[in-house]
């Protein structure tokens, strides 16, 4: 699926990362995806992005769009046609409030998108968050909650991370910026690249987080999977741009 290149501003982005257990991790996976590793783990987690100025790189910014969208994302590697190992994210489910972003997902934009409904509480007026001006965003869909979280700004990542450091969480997520999503009654899958202009990353301190899909035990058993960490972005000059089609 070729689309033109899209430009915009991410307003907000919240990266919620889980570390599981990669033999289970593989079952939800399509069969030319293997989890990429921390130290034997697989990571696993959803994007939580506020979109905003989103339109083809030839139009001004006031003719851009504004959304609120959930990505549960898994980090993986591939071998692309010449044997070369790429790595980036498979996307098993999207979410969105915009109904543009629900109606063309998977038909003219890459990947299904539910239309659903976000709630944020966002403490801080100027764009900058610490640990006392908390971010609580939840995600409906179907009058059910998907996604709830809390969070503020943080100095470091827990004690308990399977990362050693906030740079190597953060240099993890910016190698992962291809996305690879299925289409409906289809083996294909599209690929998309988030191109950021200048990656900037922040570790999240989590008050809460709850996950209608990580908290699956039919799909993670209790003992499979355990909530990581969590980074935070602002006002980032991005770009998204078509990759190749895969098979699954």
């Amino acid at each position: 699926m070729k689309i033109p290149s899209i430009k915009g501003i991410i307003r907000r982005r919240l990266l919620l990362n889980y570390r599981v257990d990669p033999d289970v991790i593989q079952t939800v996976l399509p069969n030319n995806f293997r989890p990429k590793l921390v130290r034997g783990q697989a990571i696993a987690g959803i994007c939580l992005i506020r979109l905003e100025q989103i339109r083809p790189t030839f139009l001004p910014p006031f003719l851009g769009i504004s959304s609120e969208n959930s990505a549960h994302r898994i980090a993986v590697e591939w071998e692309d046609t010449e044997g070369t190992t790429k790595e980036g994210v498979f996307v098993p489910r999207r979410d969105t409030n915009s109904l543009l972003n629900s109606l063309a997902g998977g038909r003219i934009f890459p990947g299904v998108h539910h239309h659903s409904r976000f709630e944020i509480e966002d403490e801080s007026d100027d764009g900058e968050n610490d640990d006392g001006n908390t971010i609580s965003l939840t995600v409906t869909s179907k009058g059910k909650p998907l996604v709830e979280v809390s969070a503020g700004l943080a100095d470091s990542l827990p004690d308990d991370s399977i990362f050693t450091s906030f740079e190597e969480s953060s240099q993890f997520f910016e190698n992962g910026c291809i996305g690879y999503s299925s289409r409906p009654n289809s083996k294909l899958l599209d690929g998309l690249l988030l191109k950021v202009l200048s990656w900037q990353a922040q570790p999240m301190k989590v008050h809460s987080i709850k996950s209608s899909y990580f908290d699956d035990t039919t799909i993670f058993p209790p003992d499979s999977i355990t909530f990581d960490h969590a980074l935070f972005m602002s006002d980032i000059a991005h770009e998204w741009h078509s990759e190749p089609q895969l098979i699954a």
